[in-house]
């Protein structure tokens, strides 16, 4: 979308790769952290993020590590400058030089049978077969509070 005729002026490169987001269909949300992102570079360099060297991208991801920057988002700023780079400036070759870290991730917990059914009985209506509804037990004495 281009500016509103009461809207503050945006300079052509940031208006540019706002353009390539919303060809693309991005999301209100990752259009916001691209822009955000991106503007962590040029806050780094001190300059326009499209005259980074190859130099600059290695260290500005230095800087995040040593900076404690989540792996996460270290990796979102990747994306975002690999977009950019790839897309926006039509510098392929810059996107390719930027790392993603790996990082290990939560195994989700996972239930064996005998706890499925323990908690699926504890949630079940004996003589209906129901599902109780959560703070009414099946003995008779309606809804508990602090239970």
């Amino acid at each position: 979308m281009h500016n509103q005729p009461n809207s503050p002026a945006i300079s052509p490169l940031p208006q540019r790769l706002i353009d390539d987001m919303n060809l693309r269909r991005f999301g209100h949300e990752a259009r916001r952290k691209y822009l955000r992102e991106i503007g962590r570079l040029a806050t780094f360099l001190a300059r326009s993020p499209n005259t980074a060297s190859p130099d600059d991208l290695r260290r500005f991801q230095i800087w995040q590590q040593i900076e404690g920057v989540p792996v996460p988002t270290m990796n979102s700023v990747v994306s975002a400058l690999r977009f950019f780079f790839n897309t926006t400036v039509d510098r392929p070759d810059f996107g390719r030089r930027l790392v993603r870290l790996g990082h290990p991730r939560k195994l989700p917990v996972v239930l064996c049978r005998e706890e499925v059914t323990r908690r699926l009985d504890a949630t079940t209506c004996k003589p209906t077969g129901r599902l109780n509804p959560i703070g009414f037990h099946n003995d008779g004495a309606g809804p508990r509070t602090g239970s």
